[in-house]
């Protein structure tokens, strides 16, 4: 026999969201500064002018549409349609290895046009995208994780708490993601 649990809340701001919070601030500083940091070591006389592989395009589509499948998720999980709940979970985190899938391909595909993001051959330009893109896509990663624990909980747990919180949290996290990467490629195609 399940015994359902429900938690309500008292209007505060829960710990765990205000850590989240605090975390993202400071995820916006370091990219803010890595940023900042590109934009000056533009300057240098040996920068090299790039393009962008067009599968960055797909990446991003893959990312928005996660967005959109994870913020499904949480209004299944809401309404505890969880068979609903649980598929859009899946997807969520297929579409987030996609992004990455997608963006290990156009960083083969710089390499494949002659342009190393790392190494004796490489330049600044390049090192930057890698270590920024690199970064971004460590924190898709842990975002990804946490969704498989969510999914996981889903499945096997006894007691079905209906403590939206844990969705919640990962969903805000993967918005921010989403938006970040957005800045990210922006920032990569236009104001460079």
């Amino acid at each position: 026999m399940m015994t359902v649990k429900e938690k309500e809340g008292d209007g505060r701001i829960h710990p765990q969201k205000f850590v989240l919070w605090v975390a993202m601030g400071s995820i916006v500083m370091m990219f803010a500064g890595l940023t900042s940091a590109y934009i000056v070591k533009k300057s240098q006389a040996n920068w090299l002018e790039y393009s962008l592989p067009g599968v960055f395009w797909y990446s991003t589509l893959s990312i928005i549409a996660s967005s959109i499948t994870i913020n499904m998720a949480l209004k299944a999980f809401k309404a505890r349609e969880m068979k609903q709940y649980r598929t859009l979970i899946t997807i969520t985190a297929f579409l987030g290895l996609l992004f990455m899938a997608l963006q290990i391909v156009g960083f083969a595909n710089l390499e494949a046009r002659n342009i190393p993001l790392f190494g004796a051959r490489s330049n600044s330009a390049t090192s930057f995208l890698g270590v920024i893109t690199i970064l971004h896509m460590l924190h898709v990663l842990g975002g990804v994780i946490a969704l498989m624990v969510i999914f996981i909980r889903a499945y096997l747990s006894k007691v079905k708490n209906y403590s939206s919180l844990p969705i919640e949290i990962i969903s805000t996290y993967w918005h921010f993601v989403d938006f970040l990467w957005i800045y990210l490629f922006i920032f990569f195609n236009w104001l460079r």
